[in-house]
């Protein structure tokens, strides 16, 4: 079966899931709104340059979800959804994953953001796998530690093989949807790449290689 594999933030959403996480925690004062603030933006213009340590970054991600009971980050989340997650959930992301689905296509999307964030959104566009980076849990709650492989760059390659493998499924034929030149190692590898929104470097490649360009804002 055809495998449909997106991005999620600024490809399927219409902003990024990850810095908007900690800009809520901002507002909501569970952060130290300075110094939180800050290095959530340095995070974020590392990333768009393709210069993110992913061990630094989550270290910082994952400090709140260490600090705070299940039982609040739980109904954080869930307010999150509510007021930031859904309004960026646009009509032709919904539409673009509908129309995979009515080919009876294997839906997948492969995120750097954890997968606390992740797994409710993902759920909301109606697609059933997730590959993410792993916060590691305990018995008591989160640790600010990524648990195996995280889910960015070429490590994106490495997570896909490992489910492949696990759900004895191929790339032939397959869709990869992303906007970020981060996403290169993937996009490299499917049959069909295909550039969302993209940003000024993935938007350059794809024009040279003819990849497919195509807005879901």
């Amino acid at each position: 079966m055809t495998l449909a594999i997106f991005d999620l933030d600024n490809t399927l959403l219409a902003g990024d899931s990850d810095y908007e996480w900690g800009q809520f925690l901002v507002n909501k004062g569970i952060v130290d709104k300075a110094r939180y603030e800050q290095a959530n933006r340095r995070f974020y213009q590392q990333y768009q340059q393709g210069q993110l340590d992913i061990q630094e970054f989550c270290r910082f991600a994952f400090k709140p979800l260490a600090s705070h009971p299940m039982e609040s980050l739980l109904a954080w989340r869930e307010e999150f959804l509510q007021e930031i997650i859904t309004p960026i959930m646009t009509e032709k992301a919904k539409s673009l994953v509908k129309s995979h689905q009515e080919r009876g296509q294997t839906l997948l999307v492969i995120t750097a953001t954890n997968r606390f964030i992740t797994e409710p959104i993902v759920a909301a566009f109606g697609i059933p796998h997730l590959i993410a980076t792993e916060p590691r849990q305990t018995e008591n709650g989160f640790i600010a530690q990524i648990q195996g492989t995280p889910c960015f760059q070429e490590g994106k390659v490495i997570r896909l093989k490992q489910w492949l493998k696990t759900h004895n499924k191929n790339l032939q034929g397959s869709f990869f949807y992303s906007d970020s030149h981060n996403d290169l190692p993937l996009l490299e590898i499917v049959d069909n790449p295909i550039a969302v929104d993209p940003d000024k470097t993935l938007k350059k490649i794809a024009k040279q290689r003819k990849w497919p360009i195509l807005s879901l804002r």
